[in-house]
């Protein structure tokens, strides 16, 4: 940055887990930074050793009450104070907000460094519809309000994204092939690390898988829509099947668009596979 930036609140997004993802106008303000308001200063220390940094930091997390975000909102009068979360970007399942809502009521300068979030890398690895999407987050530990909770999302026509930990993904897989039917899932795990992995199959495949043993690391997982009212189910070479018999007298667009309505499926993920039939003809 080559210039001083105004006092106030940055927020900025930090790697989920590879130091080397890190943007470089969030580390020139990093740098810059009066106060660091971080979710564990233990995490955080280690990105800025990393960035050859020595940077005050307070922390900022779920339980910290309405006088620590006072005094956070006073001193943006004139210091460059920078919220961080300990992975990804600030506000995404941490309280933030609060601090972003009463910064902006005060009158402070607020604005927002973007880079990485495991809710989209996810989505990305996933092969997924992500035209529409919900990010729920982490849903209840107690049994009944999961359930709930996924009932209440069960009719939605977007992919699913929920945040889990290894030892609760089995029963939460298992709860959401109960609640949701047999959808194509697809299980991120240690995204950008050493040993990130992607996993697919249905909901009751992947609770089977993972009852075995709980997986360690940060977990993301991705849920299909719901197949529309009166769709066939189908195996891959059934839809490319009925996609060449489509393409046999209609336009590529035309042809993905019936298909994916006949069997459930995301017309833009049948477009790129029709191009491809097609080019292979």
């Amino acid at each position: 940055m080559s210039k001083s930036p105004l006092p106030g609140l940055y927020i900025v997004a930090t790697p989920i887990g590879n130091l080397g993802d890190i943007g470089a106008r969030a580390a020139a303000v990093l740098a810059r930074a009066d106060l660091i308001a971080a979710e564990d200063t233990r995490v955080t220390a280690k990105l800025l050793s990393h960035l050859g940094l020595r940077i005050k930091m307070t922390p900022y997390h779920d339980h910290s009450d309405e006088r620590t975000r006072a005094d956070l909102v006073a001193r943006m009068v004139d210091e460059v104070v920078v919220l961080v979360s300990d992975a990804g970007t600030p506000l995404i399942s941490d309280p933030g907000y609060k601090l972003v809502r009463d910064a902006r009521a005060a009158g402070r300068h607020v604005t927002t460094v973007p880079g990485p979030c495991a809710a989209i890398a996810a989505i990305t690895l996933s092969g997924l519809p992500s035209d529409r999407f919900l990010f729920a987050g982490f849903l209840p530990s107690k049994a009944k309000a999961r359930a709930d909770a996924i009932a209440e999302v069960a009719g939605l026509r977007a992919t699913l994204i929920f945040y889990e930990s290894g030892p609760r993904l089995a029963a939460t897989l298992a709860a959401l092939a109960e609640g949701l039917g047999a959808r194509e899932t697809a299980v991120a795990r240690e995204i950008t690390k050493l040993y990130e992995e992607c996993v697919t199959g249905s909901l009751a495949e992947l609770a089977a898988r993972y009852a075995e043993a709980a997986p360690k690391g940060e977990i993301v997982i991705v849920v299909a829509p719901p197949a529309e009212a009166g769709a066939e189910a189908a195996d891959d070479a059934t839809v490319d099947a009925a996609l060449r018999d489509a393409l046999a007298g209609q336009p590529v667009a035309r042809a993905a668009k019936a298909v994916a309505k006949r069997f459930g499926r995301d017309r833009h993920e049948l477009y790129a596979r029709a191009l491809a039939l097609k080019g292979g003809a």
